[in-house]
């Protein structure tokens, strides 16, 4: 079996969805299949294309994957149009010299968002004859109206709405990262076909035994409680809320924040931090992907912050967080909040609750024990339903059977 995998975001950028998609890569080479990824040159989160990097194509070989990378417009401004360039830049380079240099292969894998990936997707699924499976990882544009970057009467959500509604009408098989998004899309086009590909974490490379002591001294661990948050800095994380409760939690000698990453809301946090003198904050600048499970594994606490309820959104951090053995602090609602709760496996938080948010870092401050069973019944939980290995054995195994 050959896979292609349609993606704007792909090592080695780090984040949520260059993990997810390199894993399930890696998971069909060793199952003997042949993987080739078309993706654009890495320029996030820092809007800038990476050194080394650059021009119109680039091929390369990682893994056992075949890597064809195009010309991508990067942006460190994340105002509207500047971002809808970023978007479409890729989508037409990849439709475009995608023609001349993919093979021809079994399925065309799609990742949504960015939306218009779908274009590209149905293209080149009819010119090489392919299956094309549209993964949607987020709800868009609903996602993006519940963020405010949309308004739902606009033409821009018209548009969009037009353009999900024809990339599912397209797709051989629509897959979902989560159970709610399934649902979703299940009740508005009954008569597609679904799969649900789960969102979940590598429990061999996230575990309680990466704790290391270079990583313990990295984030200041000493004889401080950390609260520790990796990963994007962006306006959905609502990182204004882990400072608020920073302000508030000021004079509690052994507590502190640790926020590890960059995104465009960085510069304004530091910022705020700075004017307020929180001096029980740190900021970080991004890890390399490999040193992260060290960090997680090192931390005391994982804050895991959304700025409001986005349908769907299950965060990659909250897998990460159990399968290392830490309790969560769950600043979101939803799916993410019900897999919390139902497997007490951290405290839930409703985004913008600042003082439901600092009563929750006190009560896991003080109480060492309990932390310590959350984060056991978190580590059994992503053995138990979340591991990528047997997410993606499931995945592979439908696929070879409708070959």
């Amino acid at each position: 079996m050959h896979l292609i995998i349609l993606t704007q975001y792909f090592p080695p950028e780090v984040g949520a969805p260059q993990a997810r998609l390199s894993e399930l890569c890696r998971h069909f080479v060793q199952h003997g299949h042949s993987v080739t990824v078309l993706t654009g040159m890495p320029n996030y989160p820092q809007g800038k294309i990476l050194d080394g990097y650059g021009g119109a194509i680039r091929r390369e070989t990682s893994e056992g994957i075949d890597i064809i990378r195009t010309f991508i417009y990067p942006t460190q401004k994340a105002n509207f149009i500047h971002r809808l360039t970023n978007y479409f830049s890729f989508a037409l380079s990849s439709a475009f010299l995608g023609s001349f240099v993919l093979p021809r292969a079994d399925y065309l894998f799609v990742e949504s968002p960015p939306l218009f990936l779908g274009l590209s997707g149905f293209w080149l699924s009819r010119l090489k004859r392919m299956r094309m499976i549209f993964n949607v990882s987020d709800l868009w544009p609903e996602s993006a109206v519940e963020l405010g970057v949309l308004d739902k009467n606009s033409f821009a959500y018209q548009l969009s709405a037009r353009l999900e509604k024809f990339c599912y009408q397209q797709a051989w098989l629509i897959t979902g990262q989560s159970k709610s998004i399934m649902e979703d899309i299940r009740t508005r086009f009954p008569d597609r076909p679904t799969f649900h590909l789960s969102n979940g974490v590598d429990t061999n490379v996230f575990h309680p035994d990466r704790k290391t002591q270079e990583a313990s001294e990295a984030i200041g661990k000493g004889k401080n409680c950390i609260v520790l948050y990796a990963g994007l800095h962006g306006l959905a994380q609502g990182l204004e809320q882990a400072l608020a409760a920073a302000e508030l939690l000021r004079k509690e000698d052994d507590l502190k924040f640790v926020l590890i990453g960059s995104g465009p809301t960085k510069h304004s946090l530091v910022e705020q931090a700075r004017q307020n003198n929180l001096t029980n904050v740190c900021f970080l600048e991004s890890r390399p992907a490999r040193e992260i499970p060290a960090l997680v594994a090192a931390a005391d606490i994982v804050l895991v912050p959304l700025k409001m309820y986005i349908t769907g959104a299950v965060p990659s951090k909250l897998y990460e967080a159990m399968a290392s053995g830490r309790p969560v602090i769950l600043v979101a609602g939803g799916e993410a909040a019900e897999i919390v709760r139902d497997h007490q496996t951290g405290m839930v938080v409703e985004p913008g609750d600042v003082a439901s948010l600092v009563q929750a870092i006190r009560t896991l401050l003080t109480q060492p024990d309990l932390r310590k069973t959350l984060g056991e019944n978190g580590r059994r939980v992503a053995e138990q339903y979340f591991d990528r290995t047997t997410i993606a054995a499931r995945f592979i195994d439908h696929l070879e059977i409708c070959l």
